[in-house]
C-alpha cells in the first residue's frame, strides 16, 4: 500500500524512447485512464493491480500506485488535483500526488467495481458495481450511501450536470436516474445492457450498449433516440465540449461521434483487441485498451501521435511465427512474455515453464492460494488448465477464465509453449 517514486533508469524502461508518445508501463492490458481537468496528468488502471500517473507534456509516468489485489478496473481524476483507483476487489482508494500512500482506502463493494464518476463540484464521488449495487460517498469525510434496485451487474455510473442526480447503467438493460435527495428513480428500460455513460447538459443520457447502439435518453419522457450503431459492443464513452463524442468498441475501434447531426468519423487505426477506456486531455484523446499501452490521438488531426510501432510486433520467436499454437497464443501474449528479456506482465513470464513448479517463477507475486499448489507444468498439465479452465485447475489464480475448447487447439498450444518457452 504505497507510492513507489520511479527511478530515472524505470521510467526510460517503462517508454520505449524518449520520442514515444505511447505511454508503456503497465504489465498487460489497460483497464482504465482519467485526465486531469487541465489536460496535464493522466491515470491509468492496469490488469496487473497497479495504477499508474502520467505527466503528459513530459511523456513519463511520475509513479506506480500499489494497493489493489487484484485489477484497477476503474479510475478518475478529481477537480482538486487528488485521484481515485477503485478494483475488482471492490476497494476505493483516494491519492494525492506525491504521496507514499493512500488518504484513504474503503471497502466499497463485495464484488469488481466497474465504474466510477466524480459530481461536477468534486465533492461526491459515486461507483457502480458487480456486486449490482452504487455508493456515493463524501469525499471529504468518506461517509457513504449505497443505492439498489439493479437486477445485475452495474455497468456505469455518472451526475447529471447539476449534481443533484445519479444515473446508472446496468447488464439489466435498465438506465437508472435516482435523486440524490430523495424520491423515486426515473427507470427507462433499454433493449440491451448498457455498458458506458454520459450525462448531458440538458439533462439526458447518453448511453452505449451492447448492441453496439448510441443511444440519448430523456428521464422525463423515456424516449430513446438511437443516435447511431456501430458494428461491434461499445466499451467506453468519453465527451468534448464541442458536441462530439469518442466511442470505444470491444473490436479495437474508436470513433468520433457528433451528437447534433449523428455524423460518424472513423478515428485512428483499428487497435488489436477491445479499447477499455477513453478519456479527453486537452486536445488529446487517451485510449486504454488491450495491447498494454495508454495511447494518444491529436483529435484535430484524427491520428496516433508518434504511433509505437513496436506494439505491433509479434513477440514471438521468428521460427514459431507459423506454428499453429502461435494463433491460440495470441490470446495470451498481453499478459505473458514468452522470453526472459521481456520481464513480468500482469501474468508472469513462460520462460522455463515446462518442468516448473506453479507459482516459482522468480520475480513474481503469486497468491498464496497459488504457492500452496503442487503442480508441475508439463504438456499435460497445461492441457489440463485449459481444458477444464483455471478457476477449476488452480483456485485462487486472478488468471482470467480462458478455456481452449478444441482439442487440437489445446495440442498445438502445448506444443508451442514446449518450443518457445525453453
Amino acid at each position: 500500500m504505497r507510492l513507489t517514486l520511479l527511478a530515472a533508469a524505470t521510467i526510460a524502461a517503462l517508454l520505449a524512447a524518449p520520442a514515444a508518445a505511447q505511454l508503456r508501463g503497465h504489465g498487460g492490458p489497460v483497464r482504465a485512464v482519467a485526465a486531469s481537468p487541465d489536460g496535464r496528468l493522466a491515470i491509468s488502471g492496469g490488469f496487473d493491480s497497479t495504477a499508474i500517473l502520467w505527466a503528459l507534456a513530459e511523456n513519463r509516468a511520475l509513479g506506480v500506485l500499489r494497493l489493489h489485489d487484484d485489477a484497477v478496473t476503474a479510475v478518475a481524476a478529481l477537480p482538486d488535483g487528488r485521484f481515485v483507483t477503485a478494483g475488482a476487489d471492490g476497494r476505493i482508494a483516494l491519492w494525492r500526488l506525491g504521496a507514499r500512500a493512500p488518504e484513504r482506502v474503503a471497502q466499497a463493494h463485495k464484488a469488481q467495481i466497474a465504474g466510477l464518476a466524480a459530481s461536477p463540484d468534486g465533492r461526491r464521488l459515486a461507483s457502480a458495481s458487480f456486486d449490482r449495487s452504487l455508493r456515493v460517498e463524501d469525499v471529504e469525510s468518506g461517509a457513504a450511501q449505497i443505492f439498489e434496485g439493479h437486477r445485475d451487474v452495474v455497468n456505469a455510473v455518472a451526475f447529471s450536470a447539476d449534481g443533484q442526480t445519479l444515473i446508472s447503467g446496468g447488464h439489466d438493460g435498465q438506465l437508472r436516474f435516482t435523486p440524490l435527495a430523495g424520491g423515486a428513480p426515473a427507470i427507462v428500460q433499454m433493449e440491451a445492457p448498457v455498458v458506458a455513460l454520459l450525462a448531458l447538459a440538458d439533462g439526458r443520457a447518453l448511453a452505449g450498449r451492447a448492441d453496439g447502439a448510441l443511444a440519448r435518453i430523456d428521464p422525463a419522457s423515456g424516449r430513446v433516440d438511437e443516435i447511431a450503431r456501430l458494428g461491434a459492443p461499445i466499451s467506453a464513452l468519453a465527451r468534448r465540449p464541442d458536441g462530439r463524442v469518442a466511442v470505444a468498441g470491444l473490436d479495437g475501434t474508436i470513433t468520433l461521434v457528433d451528437l447534433a447531426s449523428g455524423r460518424l468519423t472513423p478515428f485512428a487505426a483499428k487497435r488489436a483487441g477491445p479499447v477499455w477506456g477513453l478519456a479527453f486531455a486537452g486536445a488529446e484523446l487517451l485510449s486504454a485498451g488491450n495491447d498494454g499501452f495508454v495511447r494518444r490521438y491529436d483529435v484535430a488531426a484524427g491520428v496516433e501521435i508518434a504511433p509505437a510501432a513496436f506494439a505491433e510486433t509479434p513477440e514471438i520467436p521468428a521460427g514459431l511465427r507459423d506454428h499453429p499454437g502461435a494463433r491460440v497464443f495470441s490470446a495470451c501474449i498481453a499478459c505473458h512474455a514468452l522470453q526472459p528479456e521481456e520481464g513480468q506482465r500482469a501474468g508472469p513470464s513462460l520462460h522455463g515453464l515446462m518442468g516448473r513448479r506453479i507459482a516459482s517463477a522468480p520475480g513474481y507475486a503469486y497468491s498464496e492460494a497459488l504457492q500452496g499448489l503442487s503442480i508441475v507444468w508439463t504438456p499435460e498439465t497445461v492441457a489440463r488448465l485449459f481444458e477444464i479452465g483455471p478457476t477449476r485447475y488452480t483456485p485462487g489464480t486472478k488468471m482470467p477464465e480462458q478455456r481452449v475448447v478444441d482439442a487440437a487447439d489445446r495440442q498445438a498450444l502445448v506444443e508451442f509453449l514446449a518450443q518457445a518457452t525453453r
